[in-house]
């Protein structure tokens, strides 16, 4: 049997995912609701909600992957679904836009690092999911996601497109 290395966070996020795609089949929303709503349960009433997204990012995306690998998930979608209910997540409980999207990308790609995945396709994926995430959220915070991408995480201004 295979040791599991997930942490509690993880291991709740890979339980959660698995039993909303069994019940829905809709992936890839299901796990943005999904990621969203653990983001919010976990952090809420901490002191400062963007370091207890970057302490807990790369668990709850660690156990996401896990979950989709283990329902034939796409490891890709599951990157870019996670990263968005993060981000999505993230600003519902007013942590900083922005930053808890550079964390949930550098989280995204580590996790899918280590679960195998191309890097810059795993990068592209999760810059793809906080770039959704904060265009859902306003022209500010897409504005304010991009711009903290492209300083922050490497390969990222290649994925990003100028503004029209």
């Amino acid at each position: 049997m295979e040791e599991n290395t997930l942490t509690e966070i993880g291991r709740v996020t890979k339980n959660a995912v698995i039993g909303a795609i069994k019940s829905s089949g809709e992936k890839a929303q299901v796990i943005v609701e999904t990621t969203s709503d653990l983001v919010k349960g976990t952090i809420e009433g901490v002191g400062d909600f963007t370091v207890a997204i970057e302490k807990r990012v790369e668990e709850i995306v660690s156990g996401a992957i896990e979950a989709a690998t283990e329902v034939g998930g796409d490891l890709y979608t599951t990157i870019k679904s996670t990263v968005h209910g993060i981000v999505k997540g993230g600003a519902d409980v007013g942590a900083d836009v922005a930053k808890t999207a550079v964390v949930a990308t550098e989280g995204a790609i580590k996790a899918g690092a280590k679960a195998g995945t191309d890097i810059s396709e795993a990068t592209k994926e999760a810059v793809a999911g906080a770039m959704e995430a904060g265009d859902e959220i306003g022209t500010e915070a897409s504005k304010a996601v991009r711009e903290a991408l492209k300083t922050s995480v490497k390969g990222a201004e290649d994925v990003i497109k100028p503004q029209a």
